[in-house]
């Protein structure tokens, strides 16, 4: 059964901002804290995996792309 409930009350219950909420439905975010995910399911009665799927990038990632946020200090792979 759907559970039918406004953008701006599921942020209210949750706690967070309407336009987060909305740029996380859109997924228009890079990530999102397991806190509100939690608090979201509590309020929808579900499960995470009912909200977010993994999503093959149609692009291969570059395997050195991720050195340019290493920590200074990291030592290189």
């Amino acid at each position: 059964m759907a559970i039918v409930m406004r953008l701006g009350k599921l942020a209210e219950r949750v706690g967070i901002a309407d336009s987060n909420l909305s740029k996380l439905k859109n997924g228009r975010v890079s990530g999102v804290r397991f806190k509100t995910l939690d608090a979201i399911c509590r309020e929808l009665d579900c499960g995470v995996g009912d909200l977010i799927e993994y999503v093959e990038d149609e692009e291969e990632a570059d395997p050195g792309a991720w050195a340019a946020h290493r920590p200074r200090d990291a030592p290189p792979s």
